[in-house]
């Protein structure tokens, strides 16, 4: 009798234990994973955080409008990790050194501390913004060697699309033109006394103008009637060659214009289209491989996803 208590003692003891593991070993609902990409897998928790950081905080979405964004979101989460699967099976790395030179680059593109600003509105360190550069480095490098590799534009083509679409090659007249732009019309009388002097129009805008062309020496390329303000063709259209304007007013600023090229109307040759015909046809045909590539690693890959649980994560905050 003593050995059957004991036996039965033992049972109740291991049936409590199990329940108690069982309890506590059980994943959270929201740690099971929402997305399996071959032997990847992301949470629930790891989605929406990734979601969230793509929304503006001055951005409130609820219902369907949320959800679409959500299924969006979760299919450009399959294809980014899809593509880092395939860069993990080429062995396609960058190094230290390549990756500052990339933050170098961005760095350029912001005035003083501005790029130190960007970080803090989307709230990041310098560690994490590194680590999502060097993955976009990754996919970059990735991309040209097995994709974009195989672009092969041939004369034909290019011959082709210029007979297909000869008026796109109409050019309307043009002139090439640098500005300055500041916000008070006293400051604009002086900087034309300068450059009455003689100072450099480039040397000038670079210093003083409020427009982000003044960092190329208020450049503004090559442009035709309608492309820019009224303002601007009243007076660049009529403005001799190497001719200073005199102050223009806009809902901008004050203006300064100096006009350095006229182009007359005309249509481009075969041979003069031939670079940015090159350049259009290119573009289309690595968009088309990229699309085939990303289909075949789709195909060739294991992929579920949780649809139920994506969309109990909106109902659950509502």
């Amino acid at each position: 009798m003593r050995i059957d208590s004991l036996y039965i003692l033992s049972l109740l003891m291991l049936c409590c234990l199990s329940q108690m593991f069982g309890c506590s070993s059980e994943v959270p609902v929201e740690l099971k994973p929402l997305i399996r990409v071959n032997d990847q897998e992301i949470s629930k928790v790891e989605f929406v955080s990734e979601f969230e950081k793509t929304l503006q905080q001055d951005q409130p979405l609820r219902g369907v409008e949320k959800l679409e964004l959500q299924r969006s979101f979760l299919i450009q989460l399959i294809d980014r990790e899809l593509i880092h699967a395939e860069a993990r099976r080429l062995n396609i790395t960058v190094s230290a050194a390549e990756v500052d030179a990339a933050v170098e680059e961005y760095r350029q593109d912001y005035p003083a501390g501005g790029f130190e600003v960007m970080l803090k509105e989307r709230g990041l360190t310098m560690a994490p913004w590194r680590q999502e550069l060097r993955e976009t480095l990754i996919m970059e490098k990735l991309l040209e060697q097995a994709v974009y590799s195989r672009t092969s534009i041939s004369d034909m083509e290019i011959a082709a699309y210029y007979e297909t679409n000869r008026k796109e090659f109409d050019r309307p007249a043009q002139v090439r033109a640098r500005q300055i732009v500041v916000a008070e019309e006293a400051e604009g009388r002086k900087i034309l006394g300068l450059l009455r002097q003689g100072q450099p129009f480039a040397e000038v805008a670079a210093e003083y103008s409020l427009s982000p062309d003044g960092q190329q020496g208020g450049d503004l390329g090559f442009f035709g009637r309608g492309e820019m303000p009224p303002e601007f063709d009243a007076v660049v259209f009529d403005l001799p060659v190497n001719r200073l304007s005199d102050l223009v007013q806009s809902e901008y600023g004050y203006h300064l214009f100096l006009v350095e090229e006229k182009r007359k109307a005309a249509r481009l040759s075969k041979q003069e289209a031939e670079p940015e015909i090159r350049t259009l046809l290119e573009t289309q045909q690595r968009e088309e491989l990229y699309l085939q590539w990303l289909q075949e690693l789709r195909a060739r890959a294991k992929i579920t996803v949780d649809w139920a649980q994506l969309e109990q994560t909106d109902q659950e905050k509502n």
